[in-house]
């Protein structure tokens, strides 16, 4: 019975592999963002991905839910936009003479907030409610969230004329923040002599159903972490906090607020899924830190101070890794 899980184990892993290079056939040079949307799926954490217009992010979240075989809905967020035209309302139906449900958007598994930023506070509370609770309320009636549920929010970090920037509270809710960068020349050049094929159409193959899904989730539940492990990643979280306790005094000087209780949890699980994906069964170190940036840069709130000095959350997170030690 043990070898049979591992095998189906291995069959996972694998698979996994398999998706990222079906998601390439259509989306060049973006293996690393397809990584971090899929330890979101697997793990349950929602991805908040911020780059300029035209990196393929909408293609990217599209072409993953046909490999994967999942319902899609892209939501554009503008200042007009309503709760009702995200999470549905009651409706009049003359012939039967009563209100029934008409469902919005957000009844699908992948859900790509596009510009969420560009929405009012009562519209931005809607998907993070939903987020969090995995139901949705229309009227007197409790809806639960399809399964597996998981919210691609984009966010444009030039353009903020007329933006609603969501508060630091919200975007706490998101496992990560993933920074989509411009291509290589090799990998922009391939874009460009594909989207200059008028004709270019690539057949992607389905490689995991949701039942994979489920059972991928459960085997990421089961990699081991070391308590040492586990203490490093609360000695990175309480750096963020109290960073002259570590020996980062000039690094103090920039930190308005540290990391909550949720980087700790999400460096967890985002470090267990890690391993999976390099099959293994346990953690290691480099796990944690691969993945420490994205769990941590959007909950660091740094001042005014640092932005005069050009000082990043990347960057205060970077010293922290290297000053920061596991204990013995």
């Amino acid at each position: 019975m043990e070898q049979l899980d591992q095998d189906i184990k291995k069959e996972h892993q694998a698979k996994i592999q398999q998706v990222i290079g079906e998601v390439g056939k259509v989306v060049v040079g973006q293996e690393y963002m397809v990584n971090r949307l899929l330890i979101g799926l697997f793990t349950q954490g929602h991805i908040l991905l911020e780059g300029v217009p035209g990196l393929a992010k909408t293609l990217t979240v599209n072409t993953l839910s046909d490999v994967l075989k999942l319902d899609f809905k892209r939501i554009q967020f503008t200042p007009d936009l309503l709760p009702a035209d995200l999470i549905g309302t009651m409706i009049y139906n003359q012939q039967k003479a009563d209100f029934e449900v008409k469902k919005g958007p957000i009844f699908s598994n992948l859900i790509l907030a596009d510009e969420v930023n560009r929405s009012p506070a009562k519209v931005q509370s809607a998907l993070l409610e939903a987020m969090q609770e995995k139901t949705v309320t229309i009227g007197d009636t409790t809806f639960k969230l399809d399964r597996p549920f998981l919210v691609l929010a984009t966010q444009n970090p030039v353009d903020q004329e007329g933006t609603y920037p969501l508060p630091e509270a919200q975007v706490d809710r998101f496992m990560m923040k993933v920074h989509v960068d411009y291509p290589s020349k090799e990998d922009e050049l391939e874009v460009m002599r594909r989207m200059a094929n008028m004709s270019f159409k690539q057949e992607i193959n389905t490689v995991l159903s949701k039942e994979d899904i489920f059972s991928i989730r459960e085997e990421i539940n089961q990699v081991s972490l070391s308590e040492s492990l586990e203490k490093y990643i609360i000695e990175l979280v309480f750096a963020t906090r109290n960073p002259k306790d570590y020996g980062l005094n000039d690094e103090a000087q920039y930190i308005q607020f540290g990391a909550s209780p949720r980087a700790s949890i999400n460096l967890n699980l985002a470090a267990k899924a890690v391993a999976f994906f390099n099959e293994r069964d346990y953690v290691l170190p480099e796990d944690i830190k691969e993945i420490a940036d994205d769990v941590m840069n959007h909950r660091i709130l740094l001042n005014y101070e640092a932005e005069a000095d050009g000082v990043s959350t990347h960057d205060i997170i970077s010293r922290i890794l290297n000053k920061v030690q596991i204990a013995k």
